[in-house]
């Protein structure tokens, strides 16, 4: 293992070393896995492996804190779809879990000790409307009221915009496909919802199939261009692929299904990074199969360094000086694939220039220091 790796990361591919740590390394490893969202999960390795009871008394207090809180946010995550599926009852609408809270509703290993701050549901366009017009009659409102964003979302995104509950707090994002329309390549939500499979406690809610998860995962990896969970969110697809690659057929029926969703660069990325950064465990013949799915030289390259970069924890022990660009860059590709140059440049400048400036507008008015009109 290459001991330049952030500790973090070789503690998750090791959880054998816990015992080992000195306490000035459970403090940098403690400090790296809270920047990562790794905590719980940590403690819930350390307990599949039967390693607790050799973790120092303070360094586990962290680690079972944090698995207390992802319990109990799942906990709280299974109970507010209960209440979605109610609020939504009169429609007979499938509802699709994803991300986090499908983990916990299907019982995934995954969702231990994973916290998570949104509910995500996916559902079928023709209803989208309905959808939501049921949820605010029971307490869920738009939190984004901005006339720009609210026509960005609508006109162009695979989701509307997030919404809050008024008395609870919990947020919710509400989508009606995993990419936006102005992808070229981008999956029929038809096939993600004929395979998705329904929770037998909570009728009309579904999670996707556990093929369609894993890809799901890869897809909102590597194109949200959201890298603050970044490492978290690749230990999913990590133990995703642990969990499932004893199936039969699993990699065959992998590789055609990314093919049939147009989301086979999605494929390679996550088990190029994953097996690079976290030692997912990846047949050579899938590497072989999935090779002609990833960019060319010198593309690949440029795409190594941004990625291996974009992943480490931001912590200032492991976070290097281009780290920030690497993400940033990863930020703009991300938006220029889901946008060609004629909406892209426009909205990138809106939120570069206007946005800012009708916040510092607001600001001032509401500190009574300009008149409003």
């Amino acid at each position: 293992m290459n001991e330049a790796m952030p500790l973090v990361i070789r503690c998750y591919r090791d959880i054998e070393r816990l015992p080992e740590l000195s306490l000035p390394e459970w403090d940098l490893l403690i400090r790296q896995a809270r920047r990562a969202g790794l905590l719980g999960r940590l403690h819930a390795m350390a307990e599949q492996a039967e390693l607790l009871h050799k973790i120092p008394e303070k360094p586990a207090d962290h680690l079972i804190a944090s698995r207390v809180e992802a319990d109990r946010v799942a906990s709280v995550a299974r109970w507010e779809m209960g209440q979605i599926a109610f609020a939504l009852r009169n429609l007979w609408v499938p509802v699709i879990a994803l991300k986090g809270v499908a983990y916990v509703l299907n019982g995934s290993a995954v969702a231990n000790g994973r916290a998570f701050n949104d509910l995500d549901i996916l559902v079928p366009k023709p209803v989208l409307a309905d959808v939501e017009a049921q949820l605010m009659a029971h307490g869920w409102l738009s939190t984004h009221l901005d006339e720009y964003d609210q026509r960005y979302y609508r006109q162009w995104m695979h989701e509307i915009p997030p919404m809050r509950h008024i008395r609870r707090k919990t947020n919710l994002d509400i989508h009606h496909a995993i990419l936006p329309s102005t992808v070229a390549r981008r999956p029929d939500t038809k096939l993600l919802l004929e395979d998705a499979l329904e929770i037998d406690e909570l009728p009309s809610v579904y999670t996707l199939s556990s093929i369609d998860m894993w890809l799901h995962s890869a897809t909102h990896l590597f194109q949200e261009g959201e890298f603050h969970t970044g490492l978290r969110d690749l230990t999913d697809l990590d133990l995703l692929t642990r969990e499932m690659a004893g199936q039969d057929g699993f990699w065959e029926r992998l590789i055609t299904r990314a093919q049939k969703l147009n989301l086979s660069r999605q494929l390679y990325y996550g088990l190029r990074y994953g097996h690079r950064i976290l030692g997912t465990p990846i047949p050579d013949e899938v590497f072989a199969a999935t090779e002609a799915f990833g960019p060319r030289h010198p593309l690949k390259g440029l795409m190594d360094n941004l990625f291996q970069r974009a992943f480490l924890p931001l912590h200032g022990s492991c976070d290097s000086v281009v780290g920030p660009t690497a993400r940033w860059a990863l930020f703009v590709r991300s938006h220029a694939t889901r946008m060609p140059p004629h909406l892209l440049l426009p909205h990138l400048a809106h939120k570069a220039f206007v946005t800012p400036y009708q916040q510092w507008k607001k600001d001032r008015e509401q500190g009574g220091m300009i008149p409003k009109g």
